[in-house]
């Protein structure tokens, strides 16, 4: 049996390390070797590739960690589906909106965009299905990379409904039956802790 098999957050953490260790200094690098370490071991809803095209995977991989060429990251376990064609323009809109609040020209809020893109269309919180090791990881990598989306989270609600929130309101679609978040029976769906 392998050590992945046995324990895979210390296979998880190995990965990481070596990932970091090849790490370019970029702001980015530690979220993305996350990723890459959690996806490797089976962890996270991402698929293939962190959900980007590979030539595009390859770029970031040459961006973030030059060098790491080592096969359980490049490969990893193919478990999660790419995304389904009926929810590509969701997936679309879920990058569209994240750009318009990048904080720059670098090519790795593109990547994260479309990184965060795919975990969305998962089914646990949006942290998990990304592969981080927690919700303050992913809090950083939004204030980051989306710094002008991330201020609007104004009352922490939880990322994914948030952004979906955010997607409604841009089409006039207004779901919540409430006045106020304040006031909503849903309040913990939507706030509450995230285990």
């Amino acid at each position: 049996m392998s050590a992945t098999a046995l324990d895979p957050a210390r296979a998880a953490g190995r990965i990481y390390a070596r990932l970091m260790a090849r790490a370019a200094g970029r702001g980015n690098d530690a979220a993305f070797a996350s990723m890459i370490a959690s996806r490797a071991v089976g962890a996270g809803a991402l698929p293939p590739g962190l959900g980007l095209e590979p030539a595009a995977f390859r770029w970031l991989m040459r961006h973030h960690f030059p060098g790491a060429t080592f096969r359980e990251v490049l490969s990893g376990p193919s478990h999660a589906p790419s995304v389904p064609e009926a929810r590509q323009e969701e997936r679309d809109e879920l990058v569209r909106l994240m750009l318009m609040h990048k904080a720059g020209d670098a090519p790795s809020e593109v990547w994260m965009a479309h990184v965060v893109a795919a975990g969305c269309l998962a089914s646990d919180h949006l942290w998990q299905d990304l592969g981080l090791w927690g919700r303050g990881d992913l809090t950083a990598l939004m204030q980051r990379n989306f710094p002008s989306l991330a201020r609007r989270n104004v009352n922490d609600m939880k990322w994914k409904r948030f952004l979906y929130k955010q997607l409604c309101e841009a089409e006039g679609i207004y779901t919540c039956r409430a006045p106020s978040c304040e006031v909503c029976v849903d309040y913990h769906a939507c706030f509450g802790p995230e285990r």
